[in-house]
């Protein structure tokens, strides 16, 4: 008993040390973004942008620009790291991602529908609340459909559900584009997903959410570490199954839809980190939802880095850089299940 005992205080201890270690590369990542891109910076040019404020271009785009790009992609990497690891513990599907839920889909669907309606009008800050509000919309229709028929909740018919609507979203805003190309043009970039061009007061619109979303999945980390036990083992447990899935539900909508309001629908950070996560701490949830966010958040903003310096003299969305990192890792992870 002592042997296991110790084994466990040191296993914990190493998992201590990884958070430290985290922490630590995401500050080094957040720096670089900051300091490098089209224009470079050096370390005095950041500490007199903030300390001797000029009103140059140089402090202007450090502080209204490169500061808030690294805020807003390390948080909305973390976001979306938690929500696909509860999404994935949630339909007990290894491939599935917060987009399932309908979250992308919908935001995209609302942010055309405001386009076609408000035109050049609308603001970065009413696209954000409607993306907002369509990730919303489409997640509860989405879990609606996943809870009805005799048997209650099934993970396949959450998928199903999720599947349907996401096409059945995709087909109306195309649609629309069509009929109004001009809204295409304002929200093609952001349909491709993008940390750029938003400021920290887009961040603090949504951060409140994000917040919630935090603290909720937080809490119920020790009910998912029993809700992967399968339906059976959890309830001769004693878990509150129907509670415990709407809750997470909500973190997933919090979470996910707040990260795609903020900087548009980013693919496949929700599907690559949770599997990295649990190849260094397993699966115990109290580990690994930490983990996602420290690795969601370096894995954005590391892709974001890359995404000024894919193409010469120019930027492309990091959603993009996301999709070139995450296409091999989907295949990787594919093919280890069917040889299993």
């Amino acid at each position: 008993m002592s042997v296991k005992r110790s084994f466990m205080i040191q296993s914990n201890r190493s998992k201590i040390v990884g958070l430290i270690v985290g922490i630590i590369v995401l500050a080094i990542s957040m720096l670089t973004s900051v300091l490098f891109g089209l224009q470079h910076f050096g370390l005095r040019d950041l500490w007199y942008a903030y300390s001797q404020f000029d009103g140059s271009n140089e402090h202007l785009i450090l502080t209204t620009t490169r500061m808030p790009r690294a805020l807003i992609a390390a948080v909305v990497g973390a976001s979306l790291a938690i929500a696909g690891a509860i999404m994935q513990v949630l339909t007990r599907n290894p491939l599935a991602s917060p987009s399932i839920f309908g979250v992308n889909s919908g935001a995209v669907l609302f942010i055309v529908i405001g386009l076609t309606i408000f035109g050049s009008s609308l603001s970065m800050n009413g696209m954000i609340w409607l993306a907002f509000s369509g990730a919303v919309v489409t997640s509860f229709i989405v879990y609606m459909l996943g809870m009805q028929g005799g048997n209650g909740f099934e993970p396949i018919k959450l998928t199903l559900a999720g599947a349907s609507i996401a096409a059945f979203a995709s087909s109306i805003t195309s649609g629309i584009i069509l009929i109004n190309k001009e809204s295409l043009e304002s929200a093609l970039f952001w349909m491709i997903g993008s940390v750029s061009g938003r400021n920290l007061d887009h961040l603090l619109m949504v951060l409140p959410y994000m917040v919630a979303g935090f603290v909720l999945s937080t809490l119920l980390s020790g009910s998912l570490n029993i809700m992967a036990l399968g339906d059976d083992g959890a309830k001769s447990l004693g878990q509150r199954m129907t509670l415990v899935r709407v809750m997470s539900a909500t973190a997933i909508v919090l979470l996910a839809g707040s990260a795609v309001s903020a900087a548009g629908p980013i693919a496949f950070i929700g599907l690559i980190v949770p599997h990295l996560c649990r190849y260094i701490v397993g699966n115990d949830f109290r580990w690994l939802l930490p983990y996602c966010a420290l690795i969601g958040a370096i894995l954005l903003v590391t892709a974001d880095i890359a995404s000024r310096f894919i193409l010469d003299s120019k930027e492309i969305p990091v959603g993009v850089a996301t999709a070139i990192i995450g296409v091999p890792f989907l295949i990787h992870v594919a093919r280890r299940r069917n040889h299993a």
